[in-house]
């Protein structure tokens, strides 16, 4: 199954830079995901840049960093981890580490138009976005915009549960649109950078 959508990620990617896949993991993951993600409450304000700076006028979601700890979040590290492997076997790529964290968005919270990739850098090649939002409908709000590298508009996901977002980090610039209500999910990011411990 996992090699199923690895395979389709990776055409992807190749050929248009990004995808969006709903039903994509597991409902039941991203249900289990959720309760954990709801539990948890050690969330800090996200920073803006590898500077980690607090800016509320521009980004107001709180996250917290998730470690392979044997729980739910293990799971879904896993899979990240084989489609890392999967990258660098198929595309040659040298995706040394995926780094992800719970993003939690309440009532007004949004993210302004960025990219993903800081600048002079390029440790960050992939991105993911996986959704955790059961009964999420049109209207509530929270939505990501995909641009093209030109501004012009490509994309808008709905952040429904178990849809799996995947994109060149240095290509896409992305927002998230103000919530109207309360909404999860996992961003992470496959880095060709040296991991610090």
């Amino acid at each position: 199954m996992n090699q199923t959508i690895y395979s389709k990620i990776t055409d992807a990617l190749v050929d248009v830079g990004y995808i969006v896949i709903e039903d994509a993991i597991s409902k039941n993951l991203s249900q289990l995901l959720l309760k954990d993600a709801k539990i948890e409450n050690n969330f800090k304000p996200a920073g803006i840049s590898d500077l980690k700076k607090i800016d509320l006028s521009r980004r107001r979601d709180r996250i917290h960093w998730l470690d392979d700890d044997g729980s739910v979040r293990s799971e879904f590290l896993a899979f990240v981890e084989g489609l890392r492997e999967y990258l660098n076997k198929t595309l040659f790529m040298v995706l040394t580490y995926y780094e992800s964290h719970y993003a939690i968005y309440k009532k007004g919270d949004f993210y302004e138009t960025h990219l993903d990739a800081f600048k002079n850098s390029t440790n960050r090649v992939v991105t993911t976005v996986y959704y955790l939002n059961k009964d999420w409908k049109q209207g509530d709000g929270g939505e990501l915009v995909i641009y093209n590298e030109d501004g012009s508009f490509l994309k808008k996901v709905e952040p429904k549960a178990d849809t799996l977002v995947v994109f060149l980090s240095e290509k896409f610039p992305h927002e998230v649109l103000p919530a109207i209500k309360k909404r999860y999910s996992i961003a992470g990011w496959f880095r060709v950078d040296k991991k610090i411990i």
